[in-house]
């Protein structure tokens, strides 16, 4: 049952992380981030938050458009973290000479963990362990 209340929990922060997401809103989006974040993309080198915020705000300067969806593939909660494994689909407008866009599709799979940290919950830690544009 705590499971429950946790995954819906989670399920409206994601919610309100893909709206912030999809208005380019860095500081709604980077919300859910826990200042101890690390987030680990494809490649391996890892960001801490303000590293990672700061490579955000470059790439929303480099986009038109974002839209994504995800959903999860598994979760479990031990050790009061909360992990869940996600698939997300963005489809991301970027620029293209004066009037026309490039569309991109990123396909990810991703690992969030989580914690409640005084009442909230928190993202500690994402990692990119798949990645397919196209």
């Amino acid at each position: 049952m705590e499971t429950d209340l946790i995954i819906s929990a989670i399920n409206e922060l994601h919610k309100k992380a893909d709206q912030a997401l999809e208005s380019k809103d860095i500081t709604a989006y980077t919300a859910m981030f826990d200042d101890s974040l690390t987030y680990t993309p494809a490649e391996g080198i890892a960001f801490n938050k303000r590293d990672y915020t700061i490579d955000l705000k470059k790439y929303f300067g480099h986009i038109k458009e974002i839209h994504t969806s995800y959903y999860r593939i598994k979760s479990s909660f031990e050790n009061e973290v909360f992990t869940e494994k996600i698939a997300r689909k963005s489809v991301i407008l970027k620029p293209n000479l004066l009037i026309f866009s490039k569309k991109q599709t990123i396909q990810t799979e991703e690992i969030y963990h989580w914690k409640n940290i005084k009442g909230e919950w928190k993202v500690i830690a994402i990692e990119i362990t798949l990645e397919e544009k196209y």
